[in-house]
């Protein structure tokens, strides 16, 4: 009977919003807003929470002003959207819930049409949805932002009932899950004594069937409950995990009394209607009675609500005292700052925005609304509504809403537990109290291990980004010779040698030609020999490195350049001491001459950089390395070189390359057919310009290509004294012919000496 007597307060009251509002009755203020279309709203802006009987509400908590603000930002929102209902406006009437019965004379008023009430004829055909915490009649849709009990699960019972909030069997499951995980085994359920709590009891009772958790003490909870009395028992069973299922209001006065009575040390587990509380942690006393888990509804912010907020404030309508308001459109929560309403719990933040977007939505389908316009001419019912509501799947603040069969959402909750990737750090002697650490990169929490206060780190041929559960294997790169640099280098490298033996055969048959002659004769055939041989370095910078090809990629290239320097070196040499010094210096060019200074000198030389080569890589030789730092998610496979090891060989490479340099400046001003300084001096500015490129690209690039680069870099040095020294030569000798003869040489060598003499 009682059941029934409270079923029919609630169809009463939701019945409010089927008043004919087209008669404006109603003076404008926060509670109604005429538009084409029409959302009731239900919500507790103040509660009472005395049992005794009130001419009129007490004003004590202004618990649900900011969901009610919420409905009006969103219905705002919505009619100032170009895309949703384009020229259709939404319109609301809304009422304070904290007293069904003296409400009666105003929903006695609302429902009746001409004076008379049909309970089932069709209602105002511009009411389409009710946005509640309650039932009501079949003959409208209700969306609840509030309503979690499981009966209304039953489409049967309730088949134009949706709710944006997770149902208390969704509730009792997270809980349940924490209780298993931290194999509590031993709890008490304090519930509200009423159909929301008895619910949350009956189900948290039928999902610990077949478990190893005991229910060891349970009571209802209301205003005549004994609190020290039900304490002084849960002490007596040694129960220290306490389910409280019970709304806000109730879970104050309960810890107010936990508090009084010095309950400590107790693991308490808070439900999504009293989890963010506000008011609780601010309590005197509140941290002794020890650890609080909380389930709840995911908190979203909702974009420019603060300033809805701050706006409607300042212009605080509902102030007028002279209007003619119904008793449940009555509130004075001017004590409340913006901050405050901004602040407040936000456990049904989003679920109140959700149903309101949830009808406007299924209004835009039903309405066959394009871009820019609605078809207006369509009469709406509200069946018509809860059709589409039905198949409602779109996205609100990166959240899909999508009802399932019962009319529950499809976004479950979330209980006070690490996230997924972070770490537990303890803080505190019990394992449920810690801190939450993100795992870096390069490490993972094991969410199926039994450690979760350890970030387990990847292997080397592993990675993970920040907050990972598991390690990805990493890509391993290397240049493989099918590659199209690649390819074009080892190409390049076949036409220098193409080119090189291509000359080679050229200087043979014009060997004794002034123009071979003075460049520097047999000596050509070394230095082409060691350009070619020096080439072969390149083929070994692609395909999967190995300790040969390591080695291989530098040795080459650094015997055999040296080879090339040195006889550069001693042509310059030779060059400047022909026209310089023979005539100063008479003996030493006699003792150059007599013993082959040139051919001593490459020799040592090579024999220099051959035994410097062979210590260094004695000591450590270049060998394959995987490179992981700079990419997280990849290896890169290149070679390892240990700078202190070969920094002998390349010192003595440059400092032949300093020498030359030197020796061929100062032939810069000899006779045109002996310009041979100069081009080795322009091919040694390529080499050094070469390297330092490249040098700052391997500073500021350190992947997979740098060994193309490399490659290319060694070419560059090749094919800067083929191109620059040996070509000139060839083109004298196959298209000037008269430049190579001995005449035309003793002219300018004549014209020389003249010259200097004066």
């Amino acid at each position: 009977k009682a059941m029934m007597v409270q079923i029919l307060a609630f169809v009463c009251l939701l019945g409010s919003v089927l008043n004919d509002v087209p008669q404006n009755t109603i003076p404008s203020s926060e509670f109604q807003l005429d538009g084409d279309f029409l959302l009731g709203g239900l919500f507790n802006i103040h509660h009472v929470s005395s049992p005794l009987h009130l001419h009129r509400p007490e004003a004590i908590d202004c618990t649900s002003y900011q969901r009610f603000q919420l409905m009006r930002f969103a219905v705002e929102e919505i009619n100032n959207s170009t895309s949703l209902l384009p020229n259709i406006s939404l319109g609301y009437i809304l009422f304070d819930q904290c007293s069904d019965g003296h409400s009666f004379p105003s929903i006695l008023n609302l429902i009746s049409v001409n004076g008379l009430i049909d309970p089932w004829g069709e209602p105002p055909k511009n009411l389409i949805g009710v946005i509640g915490s309650h039932t009501t009649p079949k003959t409208v849709s209700v969306v609840s932002y509030a309503a979690t009990s499981s009966e209304f699960s039953e489409k049967k019972t309730y088949p134009s009932f949706f709710r944006t909030l997770p149902s208390n069997k969704d509730v009792i499951e997270v809980i349940v899950k924490i209780l298993k995980h931290f194999k509590w085994h031993w709890v008490s359920f304090l519930y509200n004594d009423n159909n929301y709590g008895s619910d949350g009891r009956e189900l948290f009772i039928r999902k610990i069937q077949d478990t190893e958790i005991c229910l060891a003490y349970t009571k209802g909870l209301d205003q005549r409950t004994d609190y020290p009395q039900i304490f002084r028992q849960i002490n007596t069973l040694r129960v220290h995990v306490i389910i409280v299922f019970a709304t806000e209001w109730v879970v104050e006065v309960l810890f107010k009394s936990a508090i009084q009575q010095n309950v400590t040390n107790k693991v308490w587990l808070a439900t999504n209607a009293w989890s963010l509380n506000r008011k609780l942690p601010k309590t005197k006393g509140i941290r002794k009675v020890g650890t609080v888990f909380g389930v709840a509804a995911s908190a979203t912010t909702i974009p420019g609500f603060s300033d809805f907020v701050h706006s409607a404030k300042a212009v605080a309508l509902c102030e007028n005292a002279e209007q003619e308001t119904f008793c449940n459109q009555i509130f004075n929560c001017s004590g409340l700052s913006a901050a405050d309403v901004i602040d407040a719990d936000p456990s049904y933040s989003f679920p109140v925005y959700a149903a309101v977007y949830s009808i406007a939505h299924a209004l835009h389908k039903t309405l066959e609304c394009k871009v820019g316009r609605c078809n207006d001419n369509i009469t709406v019912y509200p069946h018509m509504v809860l059709a589409e509501l039905k198949k409602s799947n779109f996205t609100l603040l990166n959240q899909t809403i999508h009802f399932d069969e019962n009319g529950d959402p499809n976004y479950g909750l979330y209980f006070i537990e690490c996230p997924v990737g972070y770490k537990k750090e303890k803080a505190g002697i019990q394992n449920c109290c810690f801190n939450c650490e993100i795992c870096q990169n390069g490490t993972f929490i094991n969410v199926t291990g039994e450690d979760p206060y350890t970030c387990v780190s990847c292997t080397d041929a592993e990675w993970s980004a920040e907050g990972s559960t598991s390690c990805s294997l990493r890509v391993v790169e290397f240049v493989p010779f099918t590659d199209t640099g690649a390819v074009v280098i080892m190409v390049a490298a076949l036409v220098l040698v193409g080119l090189n033996l291509a000359v080679s055969v050229l200087f043979a048959i014009n060997f004794n030609t002034p123009v071979v002659r003075s460049a520097g004769g047999p000596m050509c055939f070394l230095i082409l020999i060691s350009l070619t041989l020096s080439s072969l370095s390149v083929y070994f910078y692609f395909g999967q490195p190995t300790a040969a090809s390591c080695t291989l990629r530098f040795l080459p290239f650094l015997l055999f350049y040296t080879v090339c320097l040195a006889c550069f070196v001693v042509r310059s040499f030779q060059i400047v001491c022909i026209f310089k010094i023979a005539a100063k210096l008479p003996k030493l060019y006699s003792w150059w001459m007599k013993y082959h200074g040139q051919w001593l000198v490459i020799t040592v030389a090579f024999a220099i950089q051959a035994l410097l080569l062979l210590i260094g890589y004695s000591y450590d030789p270049p060998k394959p390395v995987n490179e992981t730092f700079w990419y997280r998610d990849k290896i890169v496979l290149g070679c390892d070189i240990n700078l202190k090891a070969s920094s002998t060989s390349v010192i003595f490479l440059l400092s032949l390359c300093f020498l030359c340099f030197i020796f061929s400046y100062m032939g810069k001003d000899l006779p045109k057919n002996y310009n041979e300084a100069k081009s080795i001096t322009f091919c040694l500015l390529l080499f050094i310009l070469t390297w330092i490129a490249f040098a700052t690209v391997y500073v500021l690039y350190n992947g997979t290509y740098i060994q193309t680069l490399n490659a290319l870099g060694v070419l560059f040095s090749l094919f800067s004294f083929l191109l620059w020294y040996f070509l000139p030569k060839c083109l004298i000798i196959i298209l000037q012919p008269q430049r190579n003869t001995q005449q035309y040489f003793q002219g300018l060598i004549q014209s020389y000496t003249k010259t200097i003499s004066q």
